[in-house]
């Protein structure tokens, strides 16, 4: 959750908020020229990673059960390049 607030901070126009409890986390975006959560969660799956989206402006993340720091960086990392180019 830091580093998807520090992307957060980043782009305050596209992510509204940043939630969650342990892995368990989402991202609230600002439904803006009619790009929806499930648009992003298409950008994020070109870029290599899945995600689910909700209620149409909401981006839930679940990672496996097992997953090392690394792993979890690279998805971070996959995040803020997709947000960035969002």
């Amino acid at each position: 959750r830091r580093e998807l607030s520090k992307i957060s901070s980043q782009r305050p126009d596209i992510i509204k908020e940043v939630r969650g409890k342990g892995l368990l986390n989402a991202i609230v975006i600002e439904n803006r020229k009619k790009k929806t959560a499930w648009d992003l969660c298409l950008k994020f799956l070109e870029n290599g990673l899945l995600a689910k989206p909700t209620h149409g402006d909401k981006v839930r993340f679940a990672p496996p059960l097992v997953i090392s720091e690394e792993q979890l960086m690279k998805c971070v990392e996959i995040i803020g390049k997709t947000i960035v180019d969002f």
